[in-house]
């Protein structure tokens, strides 16, 4: 990848004021970090917030959206649904995918437990902080 492609992707973090992004090109994968600046985001509930989200139940864990975007719950439409109710997933195991700006970008839970509930609709738009799934922590 030439380092002007890479300003773009740079540029693109900046101005649309991302954390992440991920491009994929063939065989190449590339994903672009960003801190986001002190102060700059409100305090919101994280990718696995204990019971911190409003009518969540106690002892839960509620995976939460971490960027704005359309919530798909299959990594390809043909494919089964990556976390169902009743299902056992680990901490790293992908749950879900958020694309935002024509990228995938994967959904890893951060605890292990078992699918309570999904609280979003398959191609709906989601935002920053909103509750995906509510976890029973193992």
């Amino acid at each position: 990848m030439d380092m002007d492609r890479l300003r773009e992707i740079v540029k693109l973090l900046k101005d649309e004021d991302l954390t992440e992004i991920t491009i994929a090109e063939g065989d190449t994968h590339l994903t672009v970090r960003r801190a986001p600046e002190r102060g700059a985001f409100p305090t919101a509930p994280t990718a696995a917030t204990p019971a911190a989200v409003p009518g969540i139940p106690s002892g839960t864990v509620a995976v939460t959206a971490p960027l704005v975007g359309t919530f798909y719950r299959r990594s390809t439409p043909e494919s089964p649904p990556l976390a169902e109710v009743g299902q056992v997933v680990h901490s790293g195991d992908t749950v879900c995918i958020i694309e935002a700006m024509k990228v995938m970008n994967e959904i890893k839970a951060e605890v292990s437990g078992r699918v309570r509930s999904v609280q979003a609709e398959d191609g709906a738009p989601v935002e920053y902080g909103q509750v995906l799934f509510v976890l029973d922590p193992l």
